[in-house]
């Protein structure tokens, strides 16, 4: 990675979250007030053409038209951003031209083998029930990792009137009008043994490339390699097969490959993608941070901060995101009938967790054989309410992320201090907690958030760290029951961090022109 992509500060956004389209967001980061502050732009799928689940079941890899631009994306350059976009690898939208071909020719289509027909995938492995639809011996059920209850699958129509049911692990959305017709949406499954989907990445990445796109993030690729018997996540080698091959892909085209994986700790799987020399997400910093500022202690947090150096990990690390605050991550896990700690402990986990619900903050479950739930997954909310919606804690937060090792990603409502949004989240129905946190802040909203201290002191801590050599060097950490000390030294450059977490006080001091300056927050 260059330095910039390795020491940057990346905004993370929708084309839409400031405003109405992209160019709202980039006459933002024109301002003044954005100067030098980021380095990279994490754009969401929205950027792209698709139909459900925010951006995450993709039509096409083609610009939207209604939310940007060309001369978005060269303006972005002139301000010496670089972009990050994802590939959602393991799915594709009923709306994509590959599945209405399948839907229009069924057995005649060129992608009949394009998705996972999950009776086909089955068959001789389960019992067919009353729907018509393949149940999975228990044996195989007890294996499944879900991400909903039920069984993972959609019914969608062909046109000769039968309908099949396709493996469909995330979202969908069926609406029937008053005539009783019905309108499909979902996040088709594609199958990685087809020869057509591998073409269909190297197009993908060819195009993105061709975007400016320097970062590319793997959404739920650990789901895209599926055999019977298997968790169907992450399964051993099939996952670290197609990781390469993808990353064979990503390298012809210039491109920094950012796997994403939500697991326990653990389960170590952080450390194996890690191990292979990828840059990994650090899914346990959001937790940890609101643990040691709501118990007032800095130990799991600089455990976590010292196992990065010493292991090496390169990571993109978070606040708030475009999904929830990870609590899965933290946990333990029994691996070959050992117990591997957590970050956490379990009942200081589900302390913090019922603490943020009681702030208003959302859940969402994970769940095994036949819809039985097995786990808590994340809590929805925004980071300023997960905090009880103090300023200090805010500041606090993001300066303790910004002197961790990794490229810090930023939350565009992070930044302004965002609140939950009940509302958004309640219209949007089932499976609408996300919405809490996905407000579009409207131009006078960022213009008011530019006079309030919790927005200013944030952005001026960001450009820090964006922008200070001293960041390029190795961080060295000191701390006891309460306080902590974060120090980066780079030559003759130095930036450290002094945090009580019991009163929430902290300063910085950095070298700036050849003189050392000092905050107190």
């Amino acid at each position: 990675m260059s330095n910039r992509l390795s020491n940057g500060v990346m905004l993370n956004a929708y084309p839409d979250s400031i405003g109405t389209n992209l160019n709202d967001i980039v006459n933002v980061l024109s301002k003044p007030e954005f100067e030098d502050v980021f380095s990279l732009f994490y754009a969401l799928p929205t950027f792209f053409n698709s139909d459900l689940d925010r951006g995450f079941s993709i039509i096409d890899y083609n610009i939207n038209k209604e939310l940007v631009t060309t001369k978005d994306i060269d303006k972005l350059g002139e301000l010496n951003i670089a972009l990050k976009f994802d590939i959602v690898l393991n799915h594709l939208s009923v709306a994509s031209s590959q599945f209405k071909d399948l839907l229009a020719k069924g057995k005649e289509s060129k992608y009949r083998d394009f998705f996972i027909n999950w009776n086909e995938f089955w068959a001789g492995e389960g019992d067919m029930n009353e729907e018509g639809i393949i149940v999975p011996h228990k044996k195989h059920l007890d294996k499944l990792f879900m991400r909903k209850s039920g069984l993972p699958i959609l019914k969608v129509p062909f046109s000769d009137g039968t309908e099949v049911p396709y493996w469909n692990t995330f979202y969908q959305k069926i609406t029937v009008s008053e005539d009783n017709a019905k309108t499909y949406l979902g996040q088709m499954d594609v199958n990685s043994n087809s020869p057509l989907v591998w073409e269909f990445y190297e197009e993908v990445l060819a195009k993105l490339g061709g975007y400016g796109c320097q970062i590319l993030r793997l959404d739920a690729f650990a789901y895209l390699h599926k055999e019977v018997g298997q968790t169907n996540f992450f399964n051993k080698p099939g996952t670290w097969d197609y990781l390469e091959r993808i990353n064979g892909i990503a390298e012809r085209n210039n491109l920094q490959l950012l796997p994403e994986i939500h697991a326990e700790y653990g389960l170590h799987l952080h450390d194996e993608v890690a191990a292979k020399g990828y840059v990994i997400y650090d899914f346990f910093l959001p937790g940890l941070l609101i643990h040691a500022i709501e118990k007032g202690t800095s130990t799991a947090v600089i455990a976590w901060a010292k196992e990065i150096v010493e292991k090496g990990f390169k990571t993109v690390n978070m606040l708030g995101c475009h999904d929830g605050i990870p609590i899965l991550d933290l946990k333990g896990k029994e691996v070959n009938g050992v117990y591997n700690d957590g970050l956490l402990p379990d009942d200081e986990i589900e302390e913090m967790m019922n603490l943020i619900l009681e702030r208003g903050g959302r859940v969402k479950n994970l769940y095994g054989s036949y819809g039985k739930k097995i786990s808590y997954y994340q809590v929805n909310a925004t980071y300023y309410s997960a905090l009880g919606e103090s300023d200090q804690k805010m500041l606090l937060a993001r300066a303790i992320q910004l002197f961790m090792p990794g490229i810090p990603q930023v939350w565009y409502l992070d930044v302004f201090a965002g609140k939950n949004d009940y509302a958004a989240a309640d219209a949007a129905g089932e499976g609408g907690h996300k919405e809490i946190n996905r407000t579009t802040l409207r131009l006078e909203a960022v213009e008011e958030g530019l006079k309030k201290e919790v927005v200013t002191k944030q952005l001026d801590m960001i450009r820090i760290r964006n922008t200070s050599a001293a960041f390029s060097g190795t961080p060295s950490f000191k701390s006891d029951a309460e306080k902590l000390t974060i120090s980066w030294r780079s030559d003759g450059d130095i930036a450290t961090l002094d945090a009580n977490l019991k009163t929430q006080e902290f300063k910085i001091q950095f070298s700036e022109n050849g003189s050392e300056v000092e905050w107190k927050f």
